[in-house]
């Protein structure tokens, strides 16, 4: 039997960073079931570079608990590390390395409570499902969640243990990035008015983009339970333009809505494009008629907003000690296994303070809190 912190040990190790695969981590996860007598599903990627893992505990002709998490972790390129990043280092009740809050340390949990679970009589399922791809816009946990959307018996609820310092928390934002490409015509720059300056309309663009964003600043479209409490609009990369004495052809920029779950994130991207269409094109193919402006979708996912009386609610409640019942700024993937009809909460060890960054660290005392979290989730409900 393995400890939560050599568990966590094995998992950092594995370099999952969302560029990389993430098999060996799957496959170590696999056999360490495996020897428990513990059946796993594999759900692959169309490249079986990386999957998804789904295992079940109990019986399966009842609905059960889905203990969630995503194997895949941020980059550390040019990040000032003081210890290394993929392998697990202990410092004055601190574990060190990359994913150890985001959200390995969960995952570490989950696992070393197996064998717990399984001396149980179990009388519902415990469901572990880790997923791929989720720094990147939670993508690969959609084919597993469609997969559980057609089973008879669909899990009746979900704990995702992203880090929240084992807090319960019923909502976040939904998110949707796009992509605007604007395609104008390039003159020498001293004949400026004969070109379409890309740039230029970008700019007006990200002006309007603004402008919507102030909107949806008012009082009325306001939620107190978030932080900040209205939709929040930002642009986070842009380039074009290939020298100052050229008019520049092309420009691309990207930006992202952080929406309120009552707030639907797409209408953003429509207003802008109504506004091109409506306020830009006329203009440039007036000047040029090869002039164009196009939108795409990057990577979305939607809110959470999980009633504080329904049952997943109470139950984090009662395994976690606490009716503090908060929202967090990041967004996971409870969103996803809510729509298909699973409520969710989220609830894990350590802090997104320290998720995303150098040095990133999960304490030793948060890890033995999930451990007993866990256990408590086994006698009051499973047994």
């Amino acid at each position: 039997m393995m400890t939560s912190k050599e568990l966590l040990c094995a998992l950092v190790a594995f370099d999952t960073t969302s560029r990389e695969s993430n098999l060996q981590l799957i496959t170590f996860v696999r056999d360490y079931l495996a020897r428990l007598n513990v059946p796993c599903e594999l759900i692959f990627n169309e490249e079986r570079s990386k999957a998804n893992l789904f295992a079940t505990l109990g019986p399966d002709d009842v609905p059960g608990i889905v203990l969630s998490g995503h194997t895949d972790v941020v980059p550390v390129d040019g990040q000032p590390w003081t210890v290394p990043p993929f392998e697990l280092s202990e410092k004055d009740g601190k574990l060190y390395g990359r994913g150890t809050a985001d959200m390995k340390g969960y995952i570490a949990c989950v696992l070393a409570a197996v064998p717990g679970f399984l001396a149980r009589p179990l009388r519902l399922p415990i469901h572990i499902a880790l997923s791929y791809d989720e720094e990147v816009g939670c993508l690969g946990v959609r084919d597993l969640i469609s997969r559980l959307e057609g089973r008879a018996n669909k899990p009746r609820l979900c704990i995702i243990g992203e880090p929240t310092q084992l807090q319960p928390v019923l909502g976040h934002k939904g998110k949707l990035a796009m992509r605007c490409d604007v395609h104008g015509a390039a003159c020498h720059s001293a004949y400026a008015p004969q070109g379409v300056n890309a740039i230029e309309y970008a700019a007006d663009l990200i002006g309007e983009l603004g402008r919507i964003g102030q909107v949806l600043r008012a009082p009325d479209r306001c939620d107190p339970r978030f932080d900040p409490p209205f939709t929040t609009v930002q642009t986070g990369v842009i380039s074009g333009g290939k020298a100052l004495n050229i008019v520049p052809a092309d420009c691309r920029f990207d930006f992202e809505v952080r929406a309120l779950p009552a707030t639907d994130p797409a209408e953003v991207a429509q207003q802008l494009e109504r506004y091109a269409q409506r306020d830009l094109l006329p203009k440039m193919r007036a000047v040029d008629a090869h002039s164009d402006i196009r939108f795409s979708r990057l990577s979305a996912y939607p809110g959470l907003a999980t009633d504080a009386q329904s049952e997943a609610a109470q139950l984090i409640a009662q395994i976690c000690g606490s009716t503090d019942f908060t929202t967090v700024a990041f967004g996971t993937e409870g969103g996803l296994f809510d729509a298909i009809g699973i409520p969710t909460v989220i609830c894990g060890p350590g802090s997104m303070n320290q998720g995303h960054k150098p040095d990133e660290f999960v304490s030793v005392s948060q890890l033995d809190a999930c451990d007993a979290m866990l256990e408590r989730l086994a006698s009051m409900f499973l047994a």
